[in-house]
């Protein structure tokens, strides 16, 4: 199990319950991931508008390590109606970093935020 993924979905899930900002929480997930989990190099939450993709929250704006990453998960941001309103992606630098466990927090966190869109 990966004790610091569960850490940062912790202070996550607790900012989604306070019914934050929607923008509040999107930095909230980018900073939580990347300062709590170590091999989280790159975090960021693309919200699609009509056909373009915008990323809304960004662990670095600048430098999205997208050529120097060896590993990278996708999780799809679905509103209650299970319609995909964004993506939030993960990239490491480590290779093989991720496990089981995290795919499933992971897969939580982006249910939560796309649940928390529909409320806002």
């Amino acid at each position: 199990m990966s004790i610091p993924t569960d850490v940062a979905s912790l202070q996550i899930m607790a900012h989604v319950y306070k019914r934050e900002s929607l923008q509040s929480i999107f930095n909230k997930t980018v900073e939580s991931l990347v300062e709590q989990v170590l091999y989280i190099d790159w975090v960021g939450i693309y919200m699609y508008e009509n056909l373009d993709h915008k990323l809304v929250a960004a662990s670095s704006f600048e430098d999205d390590i997208k050529w120097e990453c060896n590993g990278e998960l996708k999780f799809p941001i679905k509103n209650s109606m299970e319609e995909e309103i964004g993506m939030m992606v993960v990239r490491s630098r480590q290779p093989i970093a991720f496990d089981v466990t995290d795919v499933s927090t992971l897969e939580t966190i982006a249910a939560a935020i796309g649940q928390q869109s529909f409320a806002n």
